[in-house]
């Protein structure tokens, strides 16, 4: 397995990278692989635990990969081309291989299916939101796309299930400071100048159970943005397990009552081709399309 260390980290050792990066496998694991020599550089010699961390390193090692469970649930192509797939990811399905998910991850499962082992991730989505993820097929262009999402020229749209509240005042833009600390599962809200700015619309509710499906476009990324603004308003999103309080990870195989955020769609130009691209999900939230189902846990 070859890994790049990525550069903004704080990371003072290759060692102390491959522990948080590895996080299913623990420390001990980690350990025992450096001392069987097993982490090696582009020399081809054994890396030391003490090795400086220096961004852009590549180090190659190889570990005996734990079962993974499963994610029951279909992973749709909704477009390929030659420079392109975009898949509809479900619930519980990682984007990207990290720390205990690497073969159930949407990237293993579409280098398999659709048989293009260089296809790469050009930007991420939240393991328990469901829906669009854009993938590059030559290795060459993958910058390109991943610029879009840095520079904000992608239009994402979200869908929830929230509770309705008829005092609040929709639709609001909702501008705030985020900060996220690593370690920490919850991202927060602190004073200071905003990075994080949603917009939050209403697009229907009804009475019977007190429910609400909410339209949601994040002007910036920063992590859980959406669900900590929706927390932050008193109508934190169904089967978030964080916000407002962390209930903890339930365990390995419970794929009942997912978070009932879904990335509905996805909009911008292509800056290979110039063409207009606009992609939608066809997936439904089970809260709103089967409540008492989803409440059940079924």
């Amino acid at each position: 397995m070859r890994v790049r260390l990525p550069a903004g980290g704080t990371w003072a050792t290759v060692r102390e990278h491959l522990v948080e990066r590895l996080t299913g496998a623990g420390a001990g694991v980690v350990d025992g692989m450096f001392d069987a020599g097993l982490v090696v550089g582009a020399d081809g010699r054994s890396v030391a635990p003490d090795a400086p961390y220096r961004p852009g390193m590549f180090v190659w090692f190889h570990r005996e990969l734990p079962a993974e469970v499963p994610v029951p649930f279909p992973l749709e192509v909704v477009h390929r081309d030659e420079h392109l797939v975009v898949a509809d990811k479900p619930h519980f399905l990682a984007t990207t291989p990290r720390g205990a998910h690497v073969a159930e991850t949407a990237l293993a499962r579409l280098r398999r299916e659709l048989g293009v082992p260089a296809l790469t991730a050009a930007h991420r989505l939240d393991r328990l939101t469901a829906g669009l993820v854009l993938f590059t097929v030559r290795p060459e262009e993958r910058g390109a796309y991943q610029t879009l999402f840095r520079d904000r020229r992608v239009r994402k749209e979200y869908e929830a299930i929230a509770p309705y509240d008829p005092s609040l005042v929709l639709p609001r833009t909702v501008r705030s400071r985020i900060v996220k600390e690593r370690g920490v599962l919850t991202a927060r809200e602190v004073p200071g100048e905003p990075n994080a700015v949603s917009r939050i619309e209403l697009i229907e509710h009804r009475a019977a159970d007190g429910l609400a499906r909410y339209r949601l476009v994040p002007g910036t990324g920063q992590t859980h943005q959406l669900r900590v603004h929706m927390a932050a308003l008193g109508v934190p999103i169904l089967g978030d397990p964080l916000y407002p309080e962390v209930t903890g990870p339930g365990p390995a195989g419970d794929f009942r009552r997912p978070l009932q955020l879904l990335a509905r769609s996805l909009e911008f130009t292509d800056p290979v081709t110039g063409a207009d691209r606009r992609f939608r999900s066809g997936r439904v939230l089970a809260a709103w399309a089967s409540p008492q189902d989803w409440a059940a846990g079924q």
